[in-house]
């Protein structure tokens, strides 16, 4: 009987400890939901019903009264929010002081544990009274929370309101009995979800993986202990409706035993729940900790270890190749050098790649290096400490290799964040090779003061905007050039059905043709450029494209691209070649006048053995040569292609210039660039009202959409192609330039001294400003955009390029053949019985390649060709798109060999040079007329790119009618050296459209509407009949 009247007695204690709780959360949630409704029936009243009855009259004041109480109420919640959530000083100060204090609520509860040796329902505390101070506390930060929430009810049915609830109520209670309970005094432990929330307000942890362990952690421990204070509590006290009580004697410590070895699944057995209330407990327990436990020692074991091996230090292994890759490391930019990368080394992986990331990598980049652990290693650090430098053995580095960001909003930040990290790596690894990709080619002035860089051994800059707008220019002269130099410049993956499908459309044979260099053999020595071109092509089955000219007493050289009869090969040339492999190309290199003179067949030119021959180096030797055998004299470093710096004796007998004509061309001050007086903005704008505008015709139509916020493109890029000197000066097509006038005259400033440029202020999206541009006339239309989306979907980011290229394309008309021929100089288009229409060649630039899709006419329905590859038969073959994906491409491409970037740059700037280009850079971005006697005959001597169509001429004498014998005839007759074919597509065809092949076969029959690929000598105008 006396137990029975304990046992109820320990019941009624519980319950008053218990019901205090109860009665305030059951009685604020009845009070809150019971106000709500009371708000909604008030509202609803005063709307239904009192507004009827005062719809005419001035009483509405109930509605509009705002009295000034309601004001400050809403003031003061306002500055108590802003104070909670830490927004001030004293904010923090108090979400870190409630922090601390429910830290000392809890260690008062483990004391109180220790203190009962023997389980008791109550007991006397000597340390009430600081508990219950505390609580006090607790009580007015939970009133300050109460009166900043903006949702009642939110905030009190969220979990710190509910610990509130169940902890705060039974200490006053205690005070009030004199008499002390441990009960639901756990909860407390819930309260550690905040640490992590107060170590970044301390900054103690600042990076995502710090922060994250932070959160995991808390998120355990706080599980743990709340869940041993449960079981604590129901095992001591047993279940309420049990008699005899059913409970045990358990210590939190083996609570805390027990619920870990639930969560990890062990289970020994020797301490287990008695309870029902336990039992059901760790029923649901058990699921979800199961879940917990099983996530968070992986992701803690991986955090640890990641960003241990993320800190770690390379080791550097004598004889082993790897380069470091830094700038902008993120999972899109990683996963296009990689594959680009590799793809360039044909699955030989031999080079390791180490990414110096300034952030450690996401979830998604993580698996990418995963993928690639074999060879691709990721780094934490900056490339602008030295301390990181060293980590990463940038010294010992075959290259050092900066990705740029090509879609940042502010690409001049983005340009010097980049030679910030030159300079760095300059300063500490003078002789580490530098590959650097910037945006705008204006910021490339900064690169030549830095010490140690050099152009000599190695150090290139890929200038996105000036190879952009260079090959988008040269397209408007010559259509689909940019896909020719893409199929023969950039290495591409094979597909089998696609490459069945140009097979069969002879567009290549069983190999893919790419630029390779080599050095020439020394019996060309003394030949011109011309015999040994001819010979190669016979004999050898290569196409020679141009050689680099090494003079001066420092190594200085020049690329020549179809040099003039007058420069003679020298020993020790290298040749820039068409061919399918390096092998093919060593045949040039092998090739001796006393064995070889006699043998048809290239397969058996094989290296001789009647005289020795100097071998290639390797590149990594070569720019050891070139480290060594260089004097610092403090002079700039010299160009590697042809610019303005070639010497006079290279060039004897000068040119066959133009007569009277060329002698009143004026040039610039570098003798590269057609000039004239600055023009201001208002005499180049053109409207509707002036004459000028319905004159224009064969003129070149460029599009831009950009504003005066937008970022600018540099159309200073891509005039100098179209306006360089070896171009004869009636050969200039005109320029007009559509688009806003806000952002036309930013750019204005650095044009306005080229010949033949006109403004017009309107949009490419507007058919009435394309009439009124004369769009039906233009020989071309390229159209470029500035304008930077910030779209998360990519389709987007292309929108007005792509609606302003359809726009352009239902503006084409329907011409007569005769007016065909005339508009395109009398080439040929196919079958004269079906109608013609005029085809605009328009080159368009897009952000992302995918968008292709959008502006490509669709293939035949009975196309072999997977719709993944079939961009590669439509827009792209025909040269109308340009996607900066070909540009990324050029980073790896150049870490192999740097002398393809130098032909490529000068393919598609007409000859410009990096020299040329500081010196254009020192002069403020303008140029400079020459003085009149200045003579710039060696600077004009360039060959020039054109389309050019099968003339009587060529064909004259011709038996077979095939590419070989073509190539042959021109090269004779005019020195014109041809590389690709620009055949018609099969019919049905209407517009016409063309597709590219590069390095047609020497067998190949060609077609009267051929086009052909050319590099045309100065002295030759492209608008003669050849």
């Amino acid at each position: 009987m006396a137990g029975k009247c304990n046992l109820t007695c320990a019941l009624y204690v519980q319950l008053a400890f218990i019901i205090p709780s109860l009665f305030v959360f059951l009685g604020g949630l009845f009070t809150i939901l019971v106000f709500r409704l009371a708000r909604y029936a008030y509202g609803f009243s005063i709307e239904k019903i009192w507004m009827k009855k005062v719809r005419d009259k001035d009483v509405w004041w109930p509605h509009k009264r705002k009295p000034s109480s309601i004001y400050w109420i809403r003031v003061f919640s306002t500055q108590v929010e802003m104070m909670l959530s830490a927004q001030t000083s004293m904010g923090c100060v108090l979400v870190i002081l409630v922090f601390l204090l429910n830290i000392g609520a809890l260690i008062i509860y483990f004391v109180n544990l220790a203190e009962a040796e023997e389980f008791k329902i109550s007991f006397p505390d000597n340390i009430l009274y600081v508990d219950t101070g505390f609580n006090t506390f607790f009580l007015l930060y939970f009133g300050l929370r109460f009166v900043a929430a903006d949702d009642k009810l939110r905030f009190w049915l969220e979990l710190n309101s509910l610990v509130d609830f169940f902890t705060i109520p039974p200490v006053f209670v205690s005070y009030y009995l004199k008499r002390n309970w441990l009960g639901l005094r756990f909860l407390r432990a819930l309260r550690l979800l905040e640490l992590p929330r107060i170590l970044q307000f301390l900054r103690i942890t600042k990076n995502n993986y710090s922060i994250k362990l932070s959160k995991l952690f808390a998120v355990f421990i706080s599980t743990w202990l709340t869940a041993a204070g449960f079981i604590h509590l129901v095992e001591n006290n047993g279940d309420p409706w049990v008699q005899p009580a059913n409970s045990q004697s358990l210590s939190y410590f083996k609570s805390m035993y027990l619920v870990m070895m639930t969560m990890s699944t062990v289970g020994y057995g020797d301490v287990v729940v008695q309870t029902t209330l336990g039992r059901t407990f760790v029923i649901f327990f058990i699921i979800g900790g199961l879940v917990l436990f099983a996530n968070f020692i992986p992701e803690v074991v991986e955090i640890v270890e990641s960003h241990k091996n993320y800190k770690s230090s390379y080791e550097v292994v004598s004889g082993k190749n790897y380069i470091v890759v830094c700038g902008n490391i993120t999972l899109e930019s990683v996963t296009t050098f990689l594959r680009d990368f590799l793809l360039q080394d044909k699955k030989k992986v031999c080079t390791e790649i180490l990414f110096l990331g300034e952030s450690l990598p996401s979830l998604e980049l993580e698996a990418v290096f995963k993928c690639y652990s074999a060879y691709a290693t990721f780094f934490y650090g900056s490339a602008l400490k030295s301390e990181d430098l060293k980590r990463v053995g940038m010294e010992s580095a075959n290259a050092c290799l900066i990705l740029a960001d090509v879609h940042s909003p502010q690409p001049y930040t983005e340009d010097t964040s980049n030679i910030m990290r030159v300079l760095s790596i300059k300063n500490r690894c003078p002789n580490t090779r530098v590959i650097l990709q910037i945006i705008q080619s204006r910021n490339k002035v900064y690169l030549p003061n830095i010490p140690n860089w050099d152009w000599r051994t190695g150090d290139s800059i890929i200038c996105f905007a000036e190879l952009k707008l260079g090959f988008i220019a040269q397209s408007c002269l010559v259509p689909g050039l940019s896909t020719l130099l893409t199929n023969l410049f950039i290495v591409k993956e094979d597909t089998e059905t696609k490459r069945k499908y140009l097979k069969e459309k002879m567009l290549l044979e069983d190999k893919d043709y790419k630029v390779v260099t080599f050095q020439l053999s020394n019996d060309f020595a003394g030949m011109t450029f011309v015999e040994v071109c001819r010979l190669c092509f016979v004999k050898l089955n290569l196409i020679l494209l141009g050689i680099e000219l090494k003079f001066g007493s420092q190594g200085e050289s020049a690329i020549l691209i179809n040099p003039s009869a007058q420069i003679k090969i020298h020993r020790n040339t290298m040749g820039f070649f068409i061919a399918h492999s390096l092998a093919e190309v060593k045949k040039a290199q092998f090739y001796c006048k006393a064995c070889h003179s006699d043998i048809q067949d290239p397969e058996q030119i094989k290296k001789c053995q009647c005289k020795s021959r100097l071998c290639s180096k390797p590149f990594s030797e070569k720019l050891k040569f070139c480290r060594e055998s260089h004097v610092s004299d403090g002079e700039p470093a010299k160009s590697r292609s042809l610019g303005g710096l070639l010497p006079w004796s290279f060039v004897n007998g000068g040119f066959d210039g133009q007569g009277e004509e060329n002698s009143k061309v004026i040039l610039d001050s570098t003798g590269m660039f057609h000039w004239c007086d600055a023009v201001p903005l208002q005499e180049a704008l053109l409207n509707c009202k002036d004459q000028v505008a319905p004159n224009l015709h064969d003129h070149i139509l460029v599009c831009v959409f950009g504003d005066a916020n937008s970022p600018l493109i540099g159309l200073q890029d891509f005039v100098m192609p179209l306006r360089a000197s070896n171009f004869i000066y009636h050969e200039l097509k005109d320029i007009v330039f559509l688009g806003s006038l806000e952002y036309l005259q930013r750019e204005w400033k650095v044009i306005q001294n080229f010949p033949k440029l006109w403004l017009f202020s309107g949009s490419a999206l507007s058919c009435a400003d394309l009439r009124a541009v004369n769009v039906q006339d233009c020989a071309a239309c390229a159209i470029l955009s500035s304008n930077t989306t910030a779209s998360s979907n990519p389709s987007l980011v292309d929108t007005e390029s792509i609606l302003a290229t359809l726009n352009i394309r239902s503006m084409q008309g329907k011409f007569s053949l005769a007016l065909l021929d005339a508009v395109f100089r009398a080439r040929a288009l196919g079958n004269q019985s079906q109608p013609c229409y005029k085809r605009i060649p328009i080159t368009t630039e897009l952000k992302s390649s995918p968008n292709v899709q959008f502006i490509s006419q669709a293939p035949s329905s009975n196309s072999e060709i997977p719709e993944q590859d079939q961009v590669f038969t439509t827009g792209a073959p025909a040269g109308a798109i340009f996607s900066d994906s070909f540009l990324n491409s050029l980073l790896s491409m150049t870490y192999y060999n740097h002398h393809i970037l130098a032909l490529l740059q000068t393919l598609v700037t007409s000859g410009t040079s990096p020299a040329l280009g500081e010196q254009l850079l020192e002069e403020g971005s303008r140029l400079r007329r020459s003085p009149d006697n200045m003579i710039h005959n060696a600077s004009q001597v360039r060959c020039k790119l054109a389309l050019l169509p099968l003339s009587k001429r060529l064909l004259t004498g011709v038996m077979e009618n095939s590419f070989g014998d073509i190539y042959c005839r021109a090269l004779d007759l005019f020195g014109i050296l041809c590389f690709g074919l620009y055949r018609l597509m099969e019919e049905p065809n209407p517009y016409k459209n063309r597709f590219v092949i590069a390095r047609p076969a020497s067998d190949l029959k060609m077609l009267p509407t051929d086009l052909l690929f050319c590099v045309v000598p100065f002295n030759i105008a492209t608008t003669d009949d050849l």
